[in-house]
């Protein structure tokens, strides 16, 4: 029973990665037809993520009344619902109206998952079950990439994934009475009392934490957002070659958790995020070469994505420890708000940027990006050293 849950859990991850990178692969056939500047792909992106933020900070009150796998379910289901009406949409204020629900089902499903994990299993599995998320993030552009070649179009893209959605929520509520078998009453977490925002700020070192998640999620939604149109417009790609080529930014995040798995049995998550930061520093480096053209770019975006494998996983596990599994649940809600408050405004910056000055600014507002993160982690380790 126990393998059973942990195989509906990966499935559940992989649903969370599939539609997370469809939007940045899509937007080049989009905007045109929309009426819109290049930019506003960073308006879906920022009201996405904005529902996410409300969800997540409500996912401990959640998860303690229903359980994890309620939540989960409900969540995916809301989330498809939200995918078949992007499919539907024939303007860009309706693209802004189905975002909602589909930031609000994501958030939750988030958190509840991630926290649930992090008390119940190892480091190892928890990059493992982050790789089925990259593995789900690179295959929603190849969809993507699929629908538009063959001239099916943006729409039934979308459609391809919501229809997926449909079928995972089916099984998760059939699993249900899988998660009171495996976790009995800790399903719902520890029995402390919720953590306010004010509560959870006020421990030691959870600014910094928040910042570094802020800024991780940031990196990684701008590299998903925008390197389809990096790629097309200062490469010079076609914008169907593009779709396909951005994937392997979450190739590259999908085999580097592949891997994480096995380094966590020698290396702590500490070790891990460090490796991973000077990994994806390198890979960002190599986009900025004048030199190498599209090589280079291709190979900078599989090495970043190398670097970023496991950074996120890493963080996540580490929050019991930090900050101890009573307040875990209230804790990782709030990363997940900063996470996504970063995914809000990190790629709209960005979109401004490009519009404004121009999109060959990609490598060094990633690195920018990668630097403040780093710090914030060091920062977030030096407060917790200081309180033990």
């Amino acid at each position: 029973m126990v393998h059973l849950l942990l195989t509906v859990i990966y499935l559940s991850f992989i649903s969370l990665g599939l539609p997370d990178a469809l939007l940045g692969a899509a937007w080049p056939s989009m905007y045109g037809p929309f009426g819109v500047p290049v930019s506003f792909a960073g308006c879906v992106s920022m009201i996405i993520a904005l529902g996410t933020v409300v969800s997540s900070l409500q996912s401990s009150r959640l998860t303690r009344r229903f359980g994890a796998g309620r939540v989960t379910a409900a969540s995916v289901g809301l989330t498809a619902l939200a995918l078949l009406g992007f499919s539907l949409s024939g303007s860009f204020w309706q693209l802004c109206l189905w975002a909602v629900p589909y930031g609000l089902g994501a958030g939750a499903v988030d958190a509840a998952l991630n926290n649930y994990v992090a008390l119940h299993y190892a480091s190892r599995h928890m990059s493992w079950l982050h790789c089925m998320w990259g593995l789900g993030a690179s295959l929603g552009p190849y969809f993507m990439g699929h629908a538009l070649t063959t001239g099916r179009g943006w729409p039934m893209g979308y459609r391809w994934i919501a229809f997926l959605q449909i079928g995972l929520t089916a099984i998760l509520f059939l699993t249900l009475p899988l998660w009171r078998i495996h976790g009995g009453s800790r399903e719902e977490g520890p029995s402390a009392p919720a953590l306010t925002l004010p509560q959870v700020l006020r421990l030691s070192g959870a600014k910094s934490m928040v910042a570094a998640f802020f800024c991780y999620c940031g990196l990684e939604q701008t590299a998903g957002l925008w390197a389809s149109s990096y790629l097309t417009l200062e490469k010079g790609l076609p914008a169907e070659t593009a779709a396909g080529f951005a994937s392997l930014f979450f190739l590259g995040v999908t085999a580097g958790r592949g891997l994480s798995g096995f380094l966590t049995l020698v290396l702590n998550d500490r070790q891990m995020v460090r490796l991973g930061q000077g990994i994806t520093a390198l890979g960002i480096l190599l986009l900025l070469l004048p030199v190498g053209g599209e090589t280079a770019a291709l190979a900078g975006l599989v090495l970043a994505g190398l670097g970023c494998a496991p950074i996120y996983p890493c963080f996540i596990h580490a929050t019991p420890d930090h900050f101890g599994a009573e307040n875990s649940q209230s804790v990782i809600g709030v990363q997940m708000a900063g996470a996504y408050v970063g995914t809000c405004l990190t790629p709209m910056v960005f979109g401004l940027l490009a519009s404004r000055l121009t999109p060959a600014l990609f490598p060094a507002y990633l690195l920018a990006v990668l630097l403040v993160m780093t710090l914030a982690h060091e920062g977030l380790l030096r407060a917790r050293r200081t309180a033990a």
